[in-house]
């Protein structure tokens, strides 16, 4: 029985092995569009066929839904209906691009890189709180030209490679190490609640927990981290008065329905608005000047009153096949950095989108937290496109015809 399972070992090594150099030597044989691809499309994985296809339709339809949104706002504010929308499309392709390069890297390079861009991404965001400029009372953002930075956006792509770097091998990681890069997460999560920015900073603090759940750490060790992740957030919301007036007025937005309960009052007016079906594409009536930030953080609110609770649903359904199809990535995985990768890009993609329904629809303290691929914002939306693109690479890398050293030394 042992020496059958030898050859089973070894068949197995030679098919794969056959498999990896018919592939390099065809690679010359596909058309240009095949080869700005890391494996040909023929031999891409379901999962990571449908997740591209998803991102397809999701940016795309978030680029409709913003238009229908922002198209009274921008008429009025700036003389063009679609002005958001033009600003979108170009960060979009941008954003795409990105995709392609993340894609193409392996992810063995992105978790050599993930430290040092982490680093970059800490005092990017350090400089916020000294040369940032200051919108709706946070500084959040750096003005460099044309381009208005969100360093607490685009270093979500980072942390999860990091914590899969540091998680990944948990048991071998020295503990000065492992003090080090704790220590520099906390710092990072202090500094995004300086900003201040508690929705964005209790993500990644959720993020960074669940990830090191998902490494296999002992569930008793990472409950003092859960406590003191409460207690540091209780504290941001005692200190700072306008966090602790959104918490009194999601309780009971009633009580001050013309100032701190206004934004949750006119977003739960339009999504009591839609009904069953909606009142049709374009049709809102809370976006005429009645609910605020409803290109960003109240964008669901929007899309609910026009295409109801059917749409509803569709979008909540939706992100459950992401939710899915990160999953069955993650299953797939042959090594435990590509598994917390591919686990913490979906928790990211799909958790900030709850998180964002949940806002709206009054189930949480009002956050700014952008709705992934829909909100307008050109950072939030490199950002997510960038994480949906290592969670494609994930999936390629999961076939073992990429990914391996002698692979990425034959096609170099």
């Amino acid at each position: 029985m042992r020496s059958q399972d030898i050859n089973n070992f070894n068949s197995s090594r030679v098919l794969e092995k056959t498999s990896n150099s018919l592939f390099v030597k065809n690679i010359d044989e596909q058309p240009f569009f095949q080869r700005l691809l890391p494996l040909p499309w023929e031999i891409w994985p379901s999962e990571a066929r449908l997740l591209l296809a998803l991102l397809g339709f999701w940016s795309i339809s978030g680029l409709f839904i913003l238009g229908s949104a922002s198209w009274w706002v921008a008429n009025k504010e700036m003389g063009d209906g679609i002005y958001f929308v033009k600003r979108q499309l170009i960060w979009l392709l941008a954003s795409w691009s990105f995709v392609w390069v993340t894609i193409s890297i392996s992810l063995r390079k992105w978790l050599k890189v993930s430290k040092i861009c982490l680093i970059i991404c800490l005092f990017l965001i350090a400089s916020t709180l000294i040369y940032g400029s200051t919108i709706n009372g946070s500084s959040r953002w750096l003005i460099i030209g044309p381009i208005r930075l969100q360093p607490s956006e685009l270093v979500k792509p980072f942390v999860i490679l990091q914590a899969a770097n540091l998680f990944g091998q948990w048991k071998r990681v020295k503990a000065d190490q492992k003090v080090f890069w704790l220590g520099l997460f906390g710092v990072l999560i202090l500094l995004i609640l300086k900003q201040p920015n508690l929705s964005t900073a209790a993500l990644i603090g959720m993020l960074l927990w669940l990830m090191a759940v998902a490494s296999g750490i002992r569930f008793r060790s990472l409950l003092s981290t859960a406590f003191l992740g409460i207690t540091l957030g209780a504290s941001s919301i005692l200190i700072n008065d306008y966090q602790k007036l959104r918490v009194i007025s999601f309780l009971n937005p009633w009580e001050d329905p013309e100032g701190n309960g206004y934004q949750l009052i006119q977003s739960l007016l339009a999504i009591g608005s839609g009904g069953l079906f909606g009142e049709g594409y374009g049709l809102s009536t809370q976006k005429l000047l009645y609910l605020p930030f409803l290109s960003t953080d109240f964008i669901f609110a929007v899309f609910a009153e026009e295409f109801g609770f059917a749409g509803s649903l569709m979008l909540i359904i939706f992100f459950i096949l992401i939710a899915f199809l990160g999953l069955r990535i993650c299953l797939r995985c042959r090594n435990n950095y590509s598994k917390l990768i591919a686990s913490g890009c979906s928790t990211l993609l799909v958790g900030q989108a709850i998180m964002h329904l949940a806002v709206a629809s009054g189930s949480m303290p009002t956050t700014g937290l952008p709705l992934p691929l829909i909100s307008y914002g050109g950072n939030s939306l490199l950002s997510s496109l960038i994480i949906s693109g290592l969670l494609i690479r994930c999936s390629l890398e999961s076939t073992g015809l990429i990914g391996g050293l002698s692979i990425k030394k034959k096609l170099s």
